[in-house]
């Protein structure tokens, strides 16, 4: 969150195992850091083995509320890559959208900035006139 900087993989299934190798290799990339990770309330994510935490002590999870997805940074991202790179495209095979996914991935990083977070004020000028009819 404090770089902007993407970590992603993609993976045929979500379980624990799939989480785990990607949480094992944030960790192998950053060996003398702790890790905050922010997550949303999948099951997956929820890990209750003591053995776990004494082999993993710089991991710190953090869990959004449940129904807040908009508190989650990756959910914003999410909507970046549908509107930046998946909106409109067409893939033939599961591979190529993952390449192209993966590329994007590469892309953005290169010149990536945390997310500028903040309450929209809906008095706002400009956003109060586009909104009008949610906001009454």
């Amino acid at each position: 969150m404090a770089t902007g900087r993407v970590y992603g993989v993609c993976k045929s299934r979500k379980r624990r195992k799939e989480f785990l190798d990607f949480v094992a290799g944030l960790e192998a990339a950053h060996p003398d850091k702790d890790l905050h990770i922010v997550l949303d309330n999948l099951s997956t994510h929820r890990i209750s083995d003591p053995a776990f935490w004494r082999k993993h002590p710089r991991l710190h999870f953090h869990f959004t509320p449940t129904h807040a997805s908009w508190l989650n940074q990756v959910e914003v991202w999410f909507s970046v890559l549908s509107a930046q790179s998946l909106r409109g495209a067409s893939f033939t095979t599961v591979k190529d959208l993952i390449a192209h996914i993966e590329a994007f991935i590469g892309a953005y990083n290169q010149d990536c900035v945390p997310f500028d977070w903040r309450k929209i004020n809906p008095e706002a000028k400009g956003f109060a006139s586009k909104y009008a009819n949610l906001c009454k």
